[in-house]
């Protein structure tokens, strides 16, 4: 194993020497976009960094890598039917409807992958699929309607065996076809893992897949018209394993719900490690990089990996945990304090109860997550980056957290009088007892005024609202109150969106 004095700019340079888009970013005329998307099953980052696995590091090195945490439980199994379900739609298992390697419920007529996609948009391009774990083909997650799909089974001779056929496959067309868009899937990881753990065997599954992703990196920079292309190369995972012994499909460890999106190309930008990203965005980076417009109608969950998202609590900076003691020191990831022009009213909540939850907090879901496994805290999945919590159930958890009355208040927004107002935001709320959220406008900062009110559950949901602006206001506050809570659940908010229909 190479030592980490090596540094990670002499190793980045070593591995890409050859595939560089320095040529044709330099070029006076456009050059053709292309896009590889490698999926590695089953692979932890944290394993990535612990073994000798230059192309990998080099790719983080020169470009994007964003990581996140995967639902679990009544959403879907952290499994590889839902995660790579999840990777060739761009949208949350509530919507492909794979829970689980039965693929029973999948949806991919209303959701195909990302490479019909594109064959939808024009037939022209050529696409590609090669994997060695066959229900990807059989059962549809990469659907017919691609030009090419090259099926080997892993099952066969063993998963070493099959990535190595894979590999040869996919350098053969890389190298020699007119590819437009590609995914290579490599499954060994995922096996060693459940078989051995995550120690030196599935080190060296890492090297090996490391290495076979280095000789699709250089068949395409063997490509005869490679000067006149540009190429974006993304790396994912469907899921992690739980660390040391492996294994995952449920709750009970981060590490197996742990997953990454890895992009190296035009326009992500070296070493960027954004706090935004999630899963779903590996669809639409590909449909991002070659230019084809995102159908609204298509529902997509996903962003491209290098666009930010404009929410303002991704801006804050997180301290370690004060009273949830089971979360590890090391993990910074709440604050009571908002962004500028943010307020929280804490002037209703009793002195006693858990610190950080006290009135509404900014967390994100490493950090929150971990305060109680399995009560669909990790089923917030259009949840990004750093959120704001109203956490009654953890706020009981010490003395004299008994009830709970907060409210969230927005910036002032400058609005026209006379015209509709459309409030758009991230609600992740569920309901118990008497518990109650309310949204709450204030014009020009009088009286308040409800345009929504939670008594039952709404998950994950992006919600929309239109209210009409009184004549004469110039501003409005959005305010989100949280309260008749005793030691019930939550409600989180995220992405605020105000503006002038």
């Amino acid at each position: 194993m190479r030592t980490r004095a090596t540094t990670v700019a002499a190793v980045a340079a070593a591995v890409l020497a050859a595939f560089t888009t320095t040529g044709p970013a330099a070029r006076a005329d456009a050059p053709v976009r292309k896009v590889l998307v490698v999926g590695m099953d089953g692979l932890n980052w944290a394993n990535v960094v612990a073994a000798d696995a230059p192309t990998l590091d080099g790719l983080a090195a020169t470009g994007t890598l964003g990581s996140s945490l995967l639902y679990c439980g009544a959403v879907a199994a952290s499994s590889s039917g839902p995660g790579w379900s999840t990777v060739a739609t761009g949208v949350w298992p509530d919507r492909h409807g794979v829970r689980d390697n039965s693929f029973s419920g999948a949806q991919y007529g209303t959701y195909p992958d990302f490479l019909t996609r594109l064959e939808q948009a024009n037939p022209a391009r050529n696409t590609l699929s090669v994997v060695d774990w066959t229900p990807l083909h059989t059962q549809g997650t990469f659907g017919p309607a691609i030009d090419t799909r090259v099926t080997f089974d892993g099952y066969v001779g063993g998963f070493a065996a099959a990535d190595a056929k894979v590999t040869t496959e996919a350098v053969s067309r890389l190298r020699d076809t007119n590819v437009d868009a590609a995914f290579v899937y490599l499954g060994n990881t995922d096996e060693v893992a459940h078989a051995s753990g995550t120690g030196a065997a599935y080190r060296t599954a890492i090297e090996t897949q490391d290495a076979q992703l280095r000789q699709m990196l250089d068949a395409i920079a063997a490509r005869p018209t490679y000067a006149a292309e540009d190429w974006l190369v993304v790396v994912t995972t469907d899921h992690g394993h739980a660390n040391p012994g492996g294994g995952h499909g449920g709750c009970g460890a981060d590490d197996e719900r742990r997953t990454w999106v890895l992009a190296r190309g035009t326009g992500h930008a070296a070493g960027a490690r954004p706090v935004d990203t999630r899963l779903v965005d590996v669809a639409s980076t590909v449909f991002a990089h070659l230019g084809v417009p995102v159908n609204p109608a298509w529902n997509l969950d996903g962003k491209p990996l290098n666009v930010r998202a404009t929410d303002p609590f991704d801006s804050l900076t997180l301290q370690p945990r004060v009273d949830e003691t089971d979360i590890p020191t090391s993990v910074r990831g709440w604050t009571p304090t908002g962004p500028a022009g943010w307020t929280v009213d804490r002037s209703a909540m009793p002195t006693g109860g858990v610190t950080e939850w006290r009135g509404w907090s900014f967390t994100n879901e490493e950090f929150w997550a971990r305060t109680h496994a399995e009560q669909e805290r990790e089923n917030g999945l259009r949840l990004r980056g750093v959120f704001a919590v109203a956490d009654s159930d953890e706020f009981d958890d010490l003395p004299g957290g008994t009830t709970y009355d907060s409210t969230l208040i927005s910036p002032a927004y400058p609005v026209t009088g006379g015209r509709t107002l459309s409030i758009r935001y991230v609600t992740h709320y569920l309901q118990e007892g008497g518990q109650t959220g309310d949204v709450l406008v204030s014009f020009n900062g009088k009286r308040d005024q409800l345009v929504k009110r939670y008594t039952a559950d709404a998950r994950a949901k992006v919600e929309s609202l239109t209210v009409t602006v009184p004549s004469g206001a110039t501003t409005v506050r959005v305010k989100f109150r949280y309260y008749n809570a005793s030691n019930n659940w939550y409600w989180v908010v995220d992405d605020l969106r105000v503006a002038m229909l």
